[in-house]
């Protein structure tokens, strides 16, 4: 396995040397009139995304007039806000470089918003590069004189409470916001459109299989073991490309189980996620994707406060569970399978 490096000596080193660069004072976010256009810079992950639309619908209902940028760093999150109508313009810092030069670091924009609340060397790099009249970030000692405006939250406060902390920051007092998380419309094959039409709403399980991060998974004998205990029910199971052969195989093994055809984007998994009654998964997007729709959700986290804390679920109706160790596979099977008895008699 490998066993992932730890850059934080560096980031810290490097953070020090662009505060002596780019010396911005501390001060009030005090805007002379509504902002006209703003550059976000989009995290990594697919969940990460998710929990930033929040801040961006309501962000376009705050402020109808505004252009709202986003410079991606991966392929599949330049792809992700590719889709969003509210976007005026998504660029990514890696690739098309003459694109993003001059579509970016030639303009000068309203708002430069950081939604990391630790130094990061890109992102610390776009903090500098992009011009802004006003750049917004978390606090960080390591983010002094980077940011003119820094915005302190409780340790371990949700991403998305992070994010629309910005609007906050805007308006001088909390504000409610406007819009839930989302999906931005993406196309959805034949096949997929098929399979949707034959799903009545609210009779299927929904089981995620796959994660992102070591300790995410259990085994094919824990999910077919949980399958087993609910005959009554039929389940449809989701996973990533890598995992596919485990779907199949629990396709192929249990009568309760559809078979449901692979998707090819995360808004047709956004979809099928809509029908569902509840979804099982494990500490990854799909957490996340289910508060899109507001889809009840069994999830399974590992024992890190960080995880559950910062990205939660925000389904309404939601049930954590947590392992006592660094891997879901040790959360004892019994607890599913009873939390997941409750929340069917609480849908019943």
């Amino acid at each position: 396995m490998k066993i992932k490096k730890d850059h934080s000596t560096f980031r810290q080193r490097f953070a020090h040397g662009l505060q002596f660069i780019a010396v911005r004072k501390r001060r009030g976010l005090t805007l002379q009139a509504p902002p006209k256009s703003i550059v976000i810079l989009a995290r990594e992950c697919y969940g990460d995304c998710i929990l930033l639309t929040p801040l961006i619908g309501s962000l376009r209902q705050e402020y109808p007039d505004i252009s709202i940028y986003i410079v991606a760093f991966s392929q599949i999150i330049f792809n992700f806000f590719s889709a969003d109508p509210n976007i005026a313009g998504v660029y990514h810092a890696k690739r098309n470089i003459h694109r993003y030069f001059k579509g970016i670091l030639l303009k000068e924009f309203d708002l430069l918003f950081n939604p990391k609340d630790h130094p990061s060397t890109h992102f610390l790099i776009q903090s500098v590069l992009i011009r802004a009249k006003h750049k917004v970030g978390h606090f960080n000692p390591n983010h002094e004189g980077i940011f003119d405006h820094l915005i302190t939250l409780e340790q371990n406060a949700h991403e998305s409470s992070k994010n629309l902390s910005l609007l906050n920051a805007l308006n001088g007092n909390q504000v409610q916001p406007h819009c839930k998380p989302y999906l931005p419309p993406m196309p959805v094959s034949p096949e997929i459109t098929s399979f949707l039409n034959t799903l009545p709403q609210g009779k299927f399980l929904g089981i995620n299989i796959s994660a992102g991060h070591i300790g995410g998974h259990r085994t094919i004998q824990q999910w077919s073991e949980l399958i087993k205990s609910f005959q009554d029910n039929t389940f449809i199971i989701f996973s990533t490309p890598h995992d596919f052969e485990e779907k199949k195989a629990l396709e192929q093994l249990h009568q309760n189980v559809l078979k449901s055809p692979s998707t090819s984007n995360i808004y047709e998994v956004g979809e099928i996620v809509k029908k569902l009654t509840l979804l099982i998964t494990p500490d990854t997007s799909l957490v996340h994707i289910a508060a899109c729709s507001d889809t009840p959700l069994i999830a399974l986290y590992r024992k890190f406060l960080a995880d559950r804390t910062q990205f939660g679920p925000l389904s309404s109706m939601q049930k954590v569970i947590i392992s006592q160790t660094p891997d879901i596979i040790d959360i004892d099977p019994v607890e599913v399978s009873t939390a997941l008895h409750e929340m069917l008699k609480k849908l019943s």
